[in-house]
């Protein structure tokens, strides 16, 4: 080591270390964040997707007296009995060509934001905690979130049908086009977009406080994984328990039987007065399961590559 420098040009050839050294946040580089985000993204839902297809089923069950499934067990074995296992991943084609990014456009869209809103210490307010949740939500719902969703409700419903019309992702990307027009791919965007604002608003919310308050107010203090992992997971299920209801509506306005709606607002009036309010909790339980491992999984890879791209690329 150079003696006049006493360890700084270390410091200085590492940004991350400064930052950490001097006590200033350093703020997140959107690209990094896409690459992050989207690598994330990508593994999660491999592993989670069979719980959101059970969660799709229960949520298109309009039958409120006779219910094809007795719960999500009940969803689960029935699909592996009739299709098998792999049964439980059709329409992972449509989330996987979208998750990746999705993501992406979420992480980088709240870095951006963060970093015009933060102060010099890298710190926001609870509003603008909120904001910038709420602008990276609305953004992957216009952007990726609609189509993606609209295409993976339409996939799992036609497999209930007596013959599934959709023979793999491209051609039913092809007959919806085909058939409805761009427009048939953007069905259900009002409870998108209020679905994934609201999400992202609540999950970055309780994550960053709570990883705030593990770090004593020092937004520099690393917390570990587990740790991460844990308040990832906490903030999914709030984010569950907060809007389920937009979530079922939104299911359902993309659902093959849509036109059973005039729009959002009448999805609403007609599954209160035919189901009752339970029905805006159809799929909780499933739900919960997969958005709790979801949301801890996806911040906690994102954190770790995140550190990784500070460290291998300076783009301060």
């Amino acid at each position: 080591m150079n003696p006049k420098d006493n360890g700084t040009s270390v410091l200085y050839k590492r940004p991350h270390l400064m930052a950490a050294a001097t006590g200033a946040a350093r703020k997140k580089h959107p690209v990094k964040a896409v690459l992050a985000g989207g690598i994330a993204g990508g593994l999660e839902i491999c592993c989670t997707f069979p719980t959101e297809y059970v969660k799709t089923q229960l949520q298109l069950d309009s039958r409120a007296e006779f219910p094809k499934y007795k719960g999500p067990w009940d969803c689960a074995r029935t699909t592996v009995k009739e299709f098998g296992f792999f049964g439980l991943y059709r329409g992972l084609s449509s989330l996987l060509y979208g998750s990746i990014p999705k993501a992406s456009i979420r992480f980088s869209m709240y870095e951006y934001l963060r970093n015009q809103m933060a102060d010099s210490n890298g710190k926001l307010t609870q509003v603008g905690n909120l904001t910038c949740g709420l602008g990276a939500g609305v953004a992957e719902a216009i952007l990726i979130v609609c189509p993606m969703e609209t295409v993976k409700v339409k996939f799992i419903h036609d497999q209930t049908q007596a013959n599934p019309k959709y023979r793999g992702f491209f051609h039913g990307v092809y007959t919806i086009v085909k058939t409805d027009g761009i427009r048939g791919t953007y069905q259900g965007l009002t409870a998108t977009i209020l679905k994934q604002g609201s999400n992202q608003a609540i999950r970055f919310f309780v994550y960053n406080n709570m990883k705030l308050w593990l770090q004593d107010g020092d937004n520099t203090k690393e917390i570990g994984m587990v740790r991460t992992f844990a308040i990832g997971g906490l903030a999914g299920a709030a984010s569950v328990f907060g809007n389920t209801p937009i979530d079922v509506v939104k299911t359902r306005m993309q659902g093959l039987e849509a036109n059973r709606y005039k729009n959002t607002w009448d999805c609403v009036k007609k599954t209160w007065a035919e189901e009752g309010a339970l029905a805006f909790y159809k799929g909780t339980i499933p739900r919960l399961g997969r958005v709790c491992f979801d949301v801890a999984f996806v911040f906690t890879l994102y954190e770790q590559v995140m550190k990784l791209l500070d460290y291998t690329w300076d783009t301060n």
